[in-house]
Parts: C-alpha cells; structure tokens; sequence
C-alpha cells in the first residue's frame, strides 16, 4: 500500500519547505516509495542553503526514510561477529549520512546503488579497526568476514560444517588462504586473564591464568648448557681456567692477571677472544 503523505502541517508534525511533503513516520515509508521520495528531497536539498531548518528537514527526512537501506546491509553481517544488530545498524547510518551529503542527482545514479557501498564500507571500517584483540594484516581481517559469511551459506545449504576445500571453492581462495583466515580470526576475541574456568554455578573455579602454560627458563638455560659443553671441551686449558676464574669464582680481570701471571690487558684479549668463539659455536648450533 502506497505511503500517504500530505503537505499540510499536522498536530506534533513539525513543517517542512513548502514544496516538500510532511511525513507522519519517515521510517515506515516503504522501500518502493521511498525511491521516489528521496529524489523529491534531494531535488530540493540542492536548493536550500546548508544550515537552516529547512535543509536540517529535507537531510534528517532523508536519513529516515532510507534506513532501511541500512538494515538490509547490516544483516548481510549478521553472524559475522558478536555485536548487536543495533550497534551494527548504527554504524551503518554514519555510511548513509555520508552518501546522502554526497550524493549529486545530475549523476543519474540511483541512490541505493550510490548508498549501499558506504554503508557496507563503514561497517567493514568499524570491524577492521575496532574488533580486533590482536592486529592482523588488513586483508586477513577483511578474509575473515567472507570465511563467516561462506560458513554460514555452506553450512545452511549442506547442513553440516563446510570443508576447506568447500569453502576454498566458494571464496575463490587457495585452501591455504582460507586456513591462513581461519588461523587469524583467532586474533578476533580475547579473554580476561582472571576470567574464571569451571562448570557453571561452582564456587571453586580457577582464573583461566592457572590454566596457561609459561616458558621454562631452567629448560632453556639447559639448553644452553647443552649446546656450551662440546664446545668447552674444544678450548685450550688456559681457556677454559680463565673462564672459569670469572665467571664462576667472579674474580676480576686483574686479579686473573695476577693468578696466571699475565697483565690485565691479556686477560682482556683472551676473554673476548674465547667468548667470541663460544658465540658463533652457540649460534651455528641454533
């Protein structure tokens, strides 16, 4: 049924232009007639002058009228995240705004063709720059809303979890592609380190903290360890004394000197010397 709007001012409805019609709800006005509206209010916006309360009226009609413009794209990403539907559509609204102080009617384009990619670009805009708990490059993020959207169409058409290769197939990606987004879309959430692990209504359960493995410093220091042995073994008994005297008995490089009869400035060479040697042992080893 056709949208019934009038020119006159009604009771609670604030006048527009003259030549503009009043509507009750600009929401409800339906898809079809909005079309046609809005080329009246944009006919009309370009001449009013930026400011005043008729160009506010003909601009906030606008926005009213073509939210649904809004909501069509916003379920395109539904499931796609863990946001609200409304925070998803508000965002959506930033893109309409845009498109309507944008849009020029002598291009002969229709406005939904001109709106619908700024929507659609804001709302991948506030997911690629706000959602996510770990960067990842640009074009993974923007994989990782396809790989959603393709799980959802595959997993309703065949009933069960796509394969990669399914999936491979419908985004026109490799199966590596496809794993590499998978991979990042790990980096999408994050959880509270405090967060607590255990079966629901139980008062004993553990921080998720406790449940996270750390890095071992005694392992890695074996390690070391392991791979410094053979190499020892390859110095001359001098070497290895004078090692020994500082860095296990701590004595200083002149009171190694003095030990072993040499100046403090030998002991200096020997030193880098040796631990030059160990140095690159260690790391051709790694």
């Amino acid at each position: 049924m056709p949208t019934e709007v009038t020119t006159e001012t009604r009771a609670g409805v604030e006048a527009g232009p003259e030549d503009l019609p009043v509507l009750d709800s600009p929401r409800k006005v339906a898809p079809k007639d909005a079309r046609e509206l809005s080329k009246v209010f944009f006919d009309k916006l370009a001449e009013l002058e930026e400011g005043t309360h008729e160009y506010q009226y003909a601009r906030n009609t606008l926005i009213e009228m073509n939210m649904s413009l809004v909501r069509y794209a916003a379920g395109r990403f539904r499931g796609a995240r863990g946001d609200e539907m409304e925070d998803i559509v508000q965002v959506g609204t930033i893109g309409l705004i845009k498109a309507i102080d944008r849009f020029d009617l002598s291009r002969q384009v229709e406005f939904t063709s001109f709106a619908i990619p700024y929507i659609v670009g804001e709302i991948k805009r506030f997911f690629r720059d706000t959602s996510w708990a770990v960067h990842v490059p640009r074009r993974l993020q923007e994989a990782r809303l396809e790989l959603a959207k393709a799980t959802e169409e595959l997993s309703s058409r065949c009933g069960r979890a796509p394969t990669v290769a399914e999936l491979a197939s419908l985004m026109n990606l490799s199966e590596d592609e496809v794993i590499e987004a998978r991979i990042a879309s790990n980096g999408y959430n994050s959880a509270s380190l405090d967060a607590a692990i255990g079966p629901d209504g139980e008062d004993d359960a553990s921080p998720l903290a406790d449940f996270i493995g750390v890095e071992d410093e005694a392992l890695e220091l074996f390690e070391d360890f392991h791979t410094l042995a053979p190499l020892l073994v390859q110095l001359d008994d001098r070497s290895r004394r004078i090692l020994h005297l500082r860095f296990v008995e701590e004595l200083t490089q002149s009171e190694i000197g003095s030990e072993l009869g040499i100046s403090q400035m030998h002991v200096s060479r020997l030193l880098s010397r040796n631990l030059a040697l160990l140095r690159k042992g260690m790391l051709d080893e790694s």
